[in-house]
């Protein structure tokens, strides 16, 4: 699943920020500071970045089954 580009709750886009924050965190920067930084201040909007995972690497790696 990729980052959602609005928040669900609100609609502010929020998807530019994608990108810069993940960098910033795996760089070891805390995660509020980071949103600060990004001007990232509803609380609805935070939650979209605190709680995404991207499954995208462990879904391709399951073998696909066949229905019939």
């Amino acid at each position: 699943m990729m980052f959602p580009v609005r928040c669900f709750s609100c609609g502010k886009v929020i998807g530019q920020y994608w990108e810069e924050y993940n960098e910033r965190l795996k760089k070891g920067e805390d995660p509020l500071k980071i949103m600060e930084d990004l001007g990232i201040d509803r609380y609805c909007c935070r939650r979209m970045f605190l709680e995404f995972v991207e499954y995208i690497d462990e879904i391709a790696k399951t073998p696909r089954s066949r229905t019939r």
